[in-house]
């Protein structure tokens, strides 16, 4: 089993989405400043409750939740190597055998009438 990353712990970038940083939901715009005190300490009492939190749902329920998500995840694995790829093999077997009958019967029926149009323009051939 290969090492876990305690530094970068989503080393494929899945949750971007989720960098939430003070800037990114409170701003004062220009003509609409609170006093500095105000701003540096709501600064400072959102990141301790975001990560105070955070820390908190993760302690409580991560391990109960990335139980359920790999029991999850084994199951969808369970599946498809027991159940959908022998399906798919099973249709590309048998649409095989209806994919030569089709074409059997395409090339009986239609290439007599093909090779008699042919024929008959070949009639206006120029030479």
């Amino acid at each position: 089993m290969a090492e876990i990353d305690l530094v970068n712990r989503d080393p494929n970038n899945i949750n971007d989405h989720l960098k939430v940083t003070f800037e990114d939901v409170l701003a004062e715009p220009e003509g609409a400043h609170s006093i500095d005190c105000v701003w540096s300490l709501s600064y400072k009492c959102f990141n301790c409750w975001k990560n105070i939190c955070y820390m908190l749902h993760t302690l409580c329920f991560g391990i109960c939740i990335a139980a359920e998500w790999g029991c999850e995840f084994a199951y969808i694995s369970f599946i498809h190597i027991w159940y959908i790829t022998p399906c798919f093999k099973v249709l590309e077997i048998n649409c095989g055998c209806c994919q030569k009958l089709y074409g059997m019967c395409v090339h009986c029926c239609l290439d007599p009438c093909c090779e008699a149009c042919a024929l008959l323009f070949t009639a206006f051939k120029k030479s």
